[in-house]
């Protein structure tokens, strides 16, 4: 199975390196030296990791065959594709692969669906659950476990307890405009 663990981002100085937008919780793994990665465009690979290091805060790579700030620079937005055994589990316990999660019924903590899990938002701030709901709708969970408590991939199913408004805004909207009107 492949999955995106990087997005190459602006080249830094003139030999070559790039800074990386980081898409995956392994990058000592996935991101490391020796590591071969796909690439799209497929055209722009694949690529081998020569180096990397951390500069201010962000992931700075070299690639074998990248030599200097032109190169670097044509490989701008491409996104870089580790190939993983889709068996493969984090070593975490609490962390999961996003092709774990996919697909799985969202239910609330009585039981009642909500929908299922359409896909996975790695924002910088905070990873977002986009639950497809039976009507069609979208709703985005913040993934934070005092809103994601349960995680249960034997029985295919994600646990949520929303606060008020979450899953239905126009609901809080509601409760709020009474609270409003009763003071």
């Amino acid at each position: 199975m492949q999955l995106v663990v990087a997005r190459i981002g602006r080249a830094h100085g003139i030999k070559g390196q790039v800074s990386v937008e980081v898409r995956t919780d392994e990058p000592e793994l996935r991101l490391a030296p020796g590591a071969v990665l796909a690439t799209d465009p497929a055209s722009a690979g694949p690529l081998t990791v020569a180096e990397g290091r951390v500069h201010s805060g962000r992931l700075l790579l070299r690639f074998v065959g990248v030599d200097d700030r032109n190169g670097a620079e044509a490989l701008r937005g491409t996104m870089l594709i580790a190939e993983v055994d889709p068996e493969q589990t984090p070593d975490d316990p609490e962390e999961y692969y996003d092709h774990q999660l996919i697909g799985l019924d969202v239910v609330l903590a009585d039981g009642a669906r909500v929908g299922e899990l359409a896909s996975v938002l790695h924002l910088p701030a905070q990873d977002l659950l986009a639950v497809k709901r039976d009507d069609g709708t979208e709703v985005l969970v913040p993934f934070v476990h005092e809103i994601v408590p349960e995680v249960d991939l034997e029985l295919r199913r994600i646990v949520l307890t929303p606060p008020r408004g979450l899953l239905d805004p126009a609901a809080a909207e509601v409760a709020s405009d009474r609270a409003a009107e009763s003071e």
